[in-house]
């Protein structure tokens, strides 16, 4: 009973310094970085490889390409993914709900931040 207490103070403490440094912007070990992204030092930073990536994806899916086009598009240009692989819809589409949020958009509208209302 002794030891069950213990090691639920131990998880607990580590969840928090985990809610901690993610509160200050800090990269909490949770998986992968996201694409674009890499972890140095605790802290995530840019990759600039994928990040022009990301605008090429950004770029061709505004111009009004599907998002099959934009990946295949992509391989036919070499690009890979993050692990060596091919793109694929849903990996185009998870890099643009990452870069304009999961908010749906209207094509040319850059996206809305979430304001109180106005009255």
């Amino acid at each position: 009973m002794a030891a069950e207490n213990f090691q639920d103070r131990i998880w607990e403490r580590l969840e928090q310094g985990r809610q901690a440094k993610a509160a200050q912007g800090g990269y909490v070990g949770y998986g992968s970085p996201a694409f674009g992204q890499r972890s140095l030092n605790g802290e995530l930073v840019e990759k600039p490889d994928e990040q022009q990536i990301i605008e090429l994806i950004r770029r061709h899916h505004k111009s009004g390409k599907s998002l099959q086009q934009v990946a295949d598009w992509l391989n036919q240009n070499g690009y890979t993914t993050k692990r060596g692989q091919q793109w694929q819809r849903i990996s185009v589409k998870r890099v643009l709900d990452r870069l304009y949020g999961r908010l749906s958009r209207i094509s040319g509208m850059e996206p809305q931040t979430e304001e109180p209302d106005k009255l």
